[in-house]
C-alpha cells in the first residue's frame, strides 16, 4: 500500500491507483467551484483537476501534457490533471486556485 497526503487527509490505496478516483472516493475536493459540477468526470479534457503532486507517480502521456500545454495553463508548470495520474509510491498533493487549479494561492495542501 501507499499514502497520499492531500487536503489534511492521509489515504492508503493500492500501487497504480488513478489519483482522481482515489481523491474523490476519500472525500477530497479536488475541483474548486463548479468545477465540481462541470467537469470531465476523468477523460483528461477539462483540466479541472489540476493539482501539484510530490512523490512517485505515472509519467504524463500526450493527453495530459496537451491539455496543459493550453490556456489557462502553462506547460512550463509542474502540475498534473489528476485523472492521468497513477499513484506509485507515496505522495503529497496541492490544490490551487482557480476553476482549473491553475492560481499562484494554495486552495489547500498536503
Amino acid at each position: 500500500m501507499v499514502q497520499i497526503q492531500a487536503q489534511g487527509k492521509t489515504i492508503t490505496c493500492e500501487p497504480g491507483a488513478n489519483l482522481r478516483k482515489v481523491l474523490l472516493e476519500n472525500g477530497v475536493d479536488l475541483y474548486n467551484g463548479q468545477a465540481s459540477v462541470i467537469n470531465c468526470h476523468g477523460f483528461g479534457t477539462c483540466g479541472t483537476c489540476c493539482v501539484e503532486i510530490e512523490g512517485e507517480v505515472s509519467e504524463p502521456q500526450w493527453k495530459e501534457k496537451t491539455r496543459l500545454s493550453l490556456p489557462p495553463h502553462s506547460s512550463g508548470s509542474q502540475r498534473r490533471l489528476a485523472c492521468q495520474v497513477q499513484v506509485l509510491g507515496d505522495i503529497k498533493v496541492k490544490k490551487y486556485d482557480g476553476f482549473w487549479g491553475q492560481g499562484s494561492q494554495t486552495a489547500w495542501t498536503p
